[in-house]
């Protein structure tokens, strides 16, 4: 199989000058326009192209047909959300077989740069309204694929696993995870007829939060499935805390089984991934995984109100 080339600064400005005229660039035609390398940027190269676009490129023809497909797929989502969704500028293919896409940037940092506040919390809520809004069968139209559930219990023993092995590095206390026991975890199994559209990917680098908190958009939705809605609250623990994801998603109607739910499958995710990066078996940044870590296995209302329960009978 040919490998696909490397873009390079180069490649970014040819393309981006046989999409875009100079004046929409906001550059002149000697300078050339302003383009830099988002960074890490999951399956497709990322890029920043002046102030106001983003150029993905796919490195491979997998990541072309879901980059493909993610651009219909926002279509669908956009009338539903209460938050916006990038919008193509261009799109095509950068060399043989491979697709890229020019969108709008939406203005704003990330939820690792910026807190949510309690009126970005509704924003969440709307957006998780909203994605159960859309009609899932449409979206498998598009190739959206339908995914069934984790097993919840299955990710527990891996969890209690992995967390002996943190335990020995002093970086978690595997107690904590007695809370979840077998018979909870099988009690937070994923209901039957709740298959929903789910981001699948709401890592706080995928969320626009405003300087004063409220989340402005959703960016990257090429891991989209239909499935199970806990997947995108357990994603929120991890983007901007446990007691926040359950908020936006009680305010988003889901009630305590799938909120829970989600809950420990971002804590038992935390202690699995974070265990497999001390092996090398996970190529995560370190930091950024005990940051999520942390903000999994913050406690909740319910918790909080247990341990007070639990210190009163004590005294």
């Amino acid at each position: 199989m040919t490998q696909a080339p490397t873009p390079t600064a180069d490649t970014v400005r040819r393309l981006v000058r046989s999409l875009l005229a100079d004046s929409a660039l906001g550059t002149s035609a000697t300078a050339g326009p302003d383009v830099r390398p988002v960074g890490a940027g999951g399956e497709a190269s990322t890029w920043w192209v002046g102030a106001r676009h983003v150029l993905r490129l796919a490195p491979d023809r997998d990541a072309s047909a879901r980059l493909r497909r993610e651009l219909r797929l926002r279509d669908l989502v956009r009338p539903h959300l209460g938050v916006a969704v990038p919008v193509g500028v261009a799109h095509g293919e950068w060399a043989a077989g491979l697709a890229y896409t020019l969108d709008t940037r939406v203005p704003g940092g990330s939820a690792e740069e910026h807190d949510v506040s309690a009126v970005g919390e509704a924003d969440l809520a709307a957006l998780l309204t909203g994605l159960r809004e859309v009609p899932a069968r449409q979206a498998e139209t598009l190739g959206v694929p339908r995914v069934a559930p984790r097993s919840l219990e299955a990710l527990r023993r891996a969890a209690e696993r992995a967390a002996e092995r943190l335990a020995a590095a002093d970086e978690f206390d595997p107690a904590r995870l007695h809370q979840l026991t077998p018979a909870a975890a099988t009690q937070l199994a994923a209901q039957a007829g709740t298959a929903v559209l789910v981001h699948h990917d709401l890592r706080g680098e995928h969320l626009v939060v405003s300087a004063d908190g409220r989340v402005r958009g959703v960016l990257d939705w090429a891991d989209a499935v239909v499935g199970d809605p806990a997947e995108d609250i357990a994603g929120l623990a991890l983007a901007v805390g446990s007691p926040a994801a359950v908020r936006a998603a009680t305010l988003a109607g889901y009630a305590a089984r799938p909120c829970l739910r989600g809950l420990w499958l971002a804590r038992c995710d935390t202690i699995v991934r974070l265990a497999e990066s001390l092996t090398g078996r996970d190529a995560g940044p370190r930091p950024l995984l005990r940051v999520q870590l942390r903000r999994a296995w913050e406690a909740i209302l319910l918790e909080r109100v247990t341990e007070l329960r639990e210190q009163d009978e004590e005294g």
